[in-house]
Formats: structure tokens, sequence, C-alpha cells
């Protein structure tokens, strides 16, 4: 049995302390926060979507992100002001475009491996979250965008994933709660949905019991080797020494590996969601349940029980900001009030998080430079869907 330290309490560091705690190691998990998953894991969209493993790194995405630069309402905004990471970031990116379809197809095959020992361990530590099993919808207003995405799921198909075109009538069918025109779909049954946060407190609650000591309002402040390798992690309350690490950070992941000699390239791209309170009867009756994606707007939503309907979406290049901007949320809710006109949004509780992207959208798993530092960080807008997954992975390694 190894001491293992973890640093970071969302959903991939509380996933990877369940998989190093049933290995039989001794895990502590350090969090600058009071409690779990309050970043990124907060209040995602909701989705665990192997149908949404497509990467960005193509021509298309980038000459949208450039028409889109003066549209404050835009899926996608870059805040143009200078700066080294981003735009280094972006050229790193670009040299990615050449692997998109291979980077796409290994994303595929990571989600569709974490499924089963997602919902294992949810069953097994009885974990309740708002799951629901009924898969996801993707919606395309015009002929052009549903034949872009036709090629898209030749891709996904390598990768292993079933997603089936349905026409305009069966998208009635399937949510029969969304309005408005669409030329035609993907529905994709195996996918499923469910609060992050109420899964991953869950998850820690079952760690906690089985062992694993979470160290809360922990601010690390160095990691150093000693003259055995063992490794150093430095904190206000003094310091603790333990035989490996895993670095399951997030946006901060990247100043981690700056000390420890690694370079993990992630820059922060902001994501925003509401949460709408579906307080009376007609707003629970005409929201809807089955999760939708719609391609144009680059909006998802999930169902959180009767009583709650997450719309998630956008991406903002703006470093470290994590504010919540009106402009930003206001096309959120117009959305909803378009496509599901039954829904009161007079109580909307808005969010944004950082998500922690590498350069080619596929997470940082695995082993540093020096001895006993591991990596399971970087996952992007997939950190629910991979995580079961990179925490096997990064387990497996430490054992080896």
């Amino acid at each position: 049995m190894s001491r293992i330290a973890i640093i970071g309490a969302g959903v991939t560091g509380v996933t990877t302390a369940y998989s190093l705690l049933q290995r039989g190691h001794q895990v502590t998990v350090f969090e600058r926060h009071r409690y779990v998953a309050m970043e990124t894991s907060f209040a995602n969209g909701g989705q665990l979507s192997a149908c949404n493993a497509e990467v960005w790194n193509s021509s298309a995405t980038i000459l949208k992100g450039i028409r889109w630069m003066l549209d404050r309402d835009a899926p996608l905004l870059l805040n143009p002001k200078p700066s080294w990471h981003k735009y280094s970031w972006i050229g790193e990116f670009v040299r990615q475009i050449p692997r998109y379809k291979e980077n796409t197809i290994e994303t595929v095959r990571l989600a569709i491996a974490a499924r089963d020992p997602f919902f294992s361990i949810a069953e097994r530590e009885g974990i309740e979250f708002d799951l629901e099993r009924r898969g996801i919808l993707h919606v395309y207003g015009t002929r052009k965008e549903f034949d872009a995405a036709a090629r898209v799921n030749e891709i996904l198909r390598e990768g292993g994933l079933v997603r089936n075109p349905v026409s305009p009538e069966e998208i009635a069918s399937i949510e029969p709660s969304l309005s408005g025109e669409f030329y035609g779909g993907f529905f994709t049954e195996s996918d499923s949905t469910g609060d992050i946060h109420k899964f991953v407190r869950g998850l820690s609650a079952a760690c906690e019991r089985q062992g694993v000591v979470f160290k809360y309002e922990a601010l690390v402040r160095s990691i150093a080797h000693d003259s055995h390798d063992k490794i150093v992690i430095s904190l206000e309350q003094g310091e603790q020494v333990f035989d490996a690490m895993v670095i399951c950070a997030g946006v901060a992941s990247r100043a981690f590996a700056s000390m420890l000699g690694d370079r993990v390239n992630i820059y922060p791209v902001k994501g925003y969601s509401i949460t709408v309170n579906l307080e009376d009867e007609q707003s629970q009756s005409s929201a809807p349940w089955v999760s939708l994606l719609d391609d144009r707007a680059k909006i998802v939503t999930s169902r959180l029980g009767p009583t709650r309907l997450r719309v998630a979406g956008t991406a903002e290049f703006n470093g470290m900001n994590r504010d919540i901007r009106a402009d930003r949320v206001a096309p959120l809710v117009e959305w909803t009030r378009r496509h599901f006109p039954g829904v009161s949004t007079s109580s909307v509780i808005p969010w944004a998080g950082l998500r922690p992207m590498m350069p080619s959208m596929l997470p940082r798993v695995g082993r540093g430079q020096r001895p006993g530092v591991f990596y399971n960080t970087g996952h992007g807008h997939l950190g629910w869907t991979l995580s079961a997954a990179t925490a096997e992975t990064v387990a497996q390694a430490i054992d080896r």
C-alpha cells in the first residue's frame, strides 16, 4: 500500500481517489475550496456524452471563431487582448488540425470505455444524482448543417459509437416538448445525463467512508522531492510526505506541473450555464426530459429531476476570468424561451466555470518526468464523460 496525494477534488480528482482506494492505496485529497466540486464540476451541462466527443481542431472552427469575434452573443468568443499563453495555446491548437480525425476517434473510445465503470461505481455506492438514461438528441436547422454532422458521424462510428439519423417527425416523437423547425438530427440512445455536483459529492462521501482523507481549504504552496524521491507537499499548515501524487487540479494543473518540471499546456475556456427552476406544473410538463444539443447555438440541455432544467453552452477565451456576464447568459435564457415557450424563466440561476483544455483536446493522463508524479487533467468539456476511464488509466500506471 502506497501513500498517494491527489490535488483537486473535482470529478477527476475524486474519481481517481476512488480508483486508487479500490486498489488498496492510502489516499489524501487536497482541495483549496471548502467542499468538493466547487469549480468546473459544479454546474456543467450535465451530459455524459460520447456523442459530443468531436474535437474542435478544425479549419471550420477557426473560421467561425474569427467571424464571431465581434459578436458578443456568439457561441465562441475570443478576447483579442494580447496574452502569450492564449496565443501560443491557439498556435498549438491549430497545429493539431491534421490530427482532428485521430483525436476524435480516441476521445470517442475513451468516452465509451468510461461508461460501464461509471455506472458500476454509481450503482455500487448508491449515488443519487438525477440520472436520466434517455439518450442525447442533436438537432440541425439546415441540410448543410445536417450533412456536416453526417460526416462527423462516420468518424464517431469508427470510434465505436452508434448515433442514428432522425427525421423532423422522429425529433418530435423523441422530445415532444421541443418547439422549432429542424431539418433533421442524430440520436445517441446510449448517452445519458445527470447532476455532476451531486455525483461528485456522493462519490466523495463514499470515499470518506472507506478511508480517503479530504483536506479542505488546503492551499498547496510548493511540491518537491526529498533525498529518497518521496514527494513533499508544503501547505500553510506544514509539510506532508507521500510516495506518489496525481495532479487533478483543472485549470490550476498547469502551474502545479511547472513546479514539477512538466509542461501541461492547459488553457481555461469559460463555459456558462443556467439552471431553470421549474416551479409550476406547466413549466415541469413543458420542459424536455431527453437531453438536447442544438448544433448551431452550441447549447445543451439536461433535465435534473422534476423541478430543474440545466441549459449550458458557449466557449469564451478570456484567461482566468470567472465573471458571470449578463450578455453571455442572456442567449441561454432566450434559447429556452424560444424552444420551450411553456417554461417560465422567472427563476434562473446563472453560473460560469473554466474548462481545462489541452490544445489537442485530449486529456493529459499518466506519468510526469519526476518519480511518483502523475497527471489526470485537461479533459476540457468532457471531464465527467471521460473521468471513469482516465481514473482507471492513471491508477493502473501507479500500480506498475
